[in-house]
């Protein structure tokens, strides 16, 4: 079964929660570099695009809720929570 690759998802997203270029370019780069660190395997890409995208609003003073980024990609506000934790720890953000 063909895998979505979560950088896919940033410009959907992203659109749909109005969000920044610059917001949207960091959040490319997270993922990329999760992807080099392995940390990305088996987690839903539009749940890791979401996350992606949260921590890039925090670091740029976008002043975007969970709830927002949530809404814009049809996932939990959980599931934000979870993978926002785990790219942090994993990436030293």
């Amino acid at each position: 079964m063909p895998v979505v690759d979560p950088v896919k998802c940033v410009a959907r997203i992203a659109s749909k929660a109005s969000l920044s270029e610059k917001t949207k370019r960091d959040a490319t780069k997270i993922l990329k570099r999760a992807e080099e660190i392995k940390i990305s395997a088996g987690k839903d890409p539009m749940g890791l695009a979401a996350a992606a995208l949260y921590v890039a609003c925090v670091t740029n003073g976008e002043s975007k809720t969970q709830r927002d980024v949530a809404e814009a990609a049809g996932v939990t506000e959980v599931t934000i929570r979870n993978r926002y934790k785990g790219l942090k720890i994993a990436l030293d953000l």
